[in-house]
């Protein structure tokens, strides 16, 4: 008696459904759950730290293992707590590899990952092993072609040399990203000098030190101990900045170089962003900036950055200065003309600018005041003393009578096209500031203004 054709596709119909059914039933039978001891042992022992993992489970479409409050604590040297924890981690896995009895992650993905760097002064960092032996043989965690991270953490200090915490110098918020090429071998590893991995980050809030930056977007590489930012973008104190900033890891103090330009920058808004800082000057800044430095094992861990610029400053206040009211009356001008409104105001500042040993000197300053025009030079300490330097040449724009212009010059002012010009001295604190007469010709540090 024949198959009758209909019977036949409902055995097919059936056996399908089942197919279906036992291979979405596979990963609750397999139960890979059971294996988190093994793997938790093997992690803690190629990466000599201890490690958590709360869940473990498998699917088959697309072949993945998904690990649920991953942690990896710090080593015994470093204080208590987490060197990284992520809420979820998917990692996509090589079927053909697989059945070659090797793990081959192809892809990586982070749920909320947090990532706590902590340097040691006299070692290495709280992520690195440097007693184990690590080769792709052995850890087959190697390359990983992709990993994407979703809202991501990023926390770098240093530890003092008591080895208590020392103060946090870099953090990033809100980070998401792709990254390809990704080598755990050489992350882990310190002696390791290869490509570590690169794509593009975007984080909501980046801090270095006291300056806050928002929505950050850049290209990320990571090389031989090596982390390059390129091609940076971001919004800081309601204007924006573009450059690169780069990391050097290879050494017991951490180095760093950054050269970055800056427009509409409300200056008030910076300054605030450091100690003593809030209310000292006022402006729209602009710019180019280089920087660079160790990130030193104390207290006050930038404390030693060097650096080179040149900025302008438009429309802003020195409050405490009133350099205007102050110059006009250090040469016994009557009549403060514009000045009396605006006794603190400038309407443009540029300048060099050279950053070291906690001080910035500037060889040329020009400043277009209201009523006064200075060019000078001179110095301010930012070590917390706020000491200022300065000395130069001022000139009165508004041209006076016959008495007036005969007291300031005999007082030590010069009268050329009819507005006096004279050498002063600037000395005191930002908050009690001292106005002292120049020495003329005699004082080589005054500068010409030219005609």
């Amino acid at each position: 008696m024949p198959f009758p054709r209909k019977t036949g596709l409902i055995l097919v119909g059936i056996a399908a459904v089942l197919l279906v059914g036992l291979i979405l039933a596979l990963p609750a039978l397999i139960r890979v759950d059971r294996y988190r001891p093994e793997v938790i042992s093997y992690l803690q022992e190629k990466t000599g730290k201890k490690v958590e993992i709360g869940r473990l489970a498998l699917t088959f479409f697309p072949l993945s293992i998904h690990i649920d409050d991953f942690g990896v604590k710090n080593p015994p040297l470093f204080p208590a707590g987490y060197i990284v924890k992520v809420a979820r981690i998917d990692a996509a896995l090589d079927l053909n590899a697989l059945l070659h009895r090797q793990v081959v992650i192809k892809s990586l993905v982070l749920e909320d990952p947090v990532l706590n760097m902590t340097s040691d002064p006299d070692g290495p960092w709280n992520f690195e092993n440097p007693q184990a032996k690590v080769a792709a043989s052995t850890f087959p965690l190697g390359v990983i072609s992709r990993v994407q991270i979703r809202r991501g953490q990023l926390v770098a200090s240093n530890l003092l040399p008591s080895d208590a915490a020392g103060p946090v110098f870099f953090e990033a918020h809100d980070v998401s990203g792709e990254l390809e090429q990704v080598n755990l071998i050489g992350i882990i590893n310190p002696s390791s000098s290869s490509m570590d991995g690169q794509g593009s980050l975007k984080t909501g809030l980046v801090r270095f030190g006291s300056i806050e930056i928002e929505g950050l977007i850049s290209k990320l590489r990571l090389e031989a101990r090596h982390v390059f930012f390129t091609e940076v973008k971001a919004e800081i104190y309601g204007g924006n900045a573009a450059g690169a900033l780069s990391f050097d890891l290879s050494g017991k103090t951490i180095s760093f170089q950054t050269n970055v330009r800056v427009s509409g920058i409300n200056l008030a808004q910076l300054l605030a962003a450091f100690p003593s800082g809030g209310g000292k000057m006022t402006g729209k800044m602009e710019g180019d900036v280089k920087l660079a430095g160790e990130i030193a094992h104390t207290l006050r861990p930038l404390a030693g950055i060097r650096g080179t610029g040149h900025v302008t400053v438009r429309n802003g206040q020195v409050p405490s200065v009133k350099l205007n009211a102050n110059l006009m009356k250090l040469a016994h001008f009557n009549d403060l003309g514009p000045a009396k409104k605006d006794p603190s105001s400038f309407n443009l500042i540029t300048t060099d600018l050279e950053l070291a040993d906690e001080r910035i000197s500037s060889r040329v300053i020009d400043i277009d005041g209201y009523g006064v025009d200075v060019d000078g030079s001179g110095s301010v300490s930012i070590s917390g003393s706020d000491e200022l330097n300065y000395r130069g040449l001022a000139e009165i724009t508004t041209k006076e009578g016959f008495f007036t212009n005969t007291v300031a010059r005999l007082s030590g002012a010069a009268l050329k096209d009819g507005k006096l010009q004279f050498p002063f001295r600037l000395g005191g604190t930002i908050n009690n500031p001292v106005f002292s007469k120049g020495k003329g010709d005699k004082d080589v540090d005054a500068v010409a203004k030219p005609q």
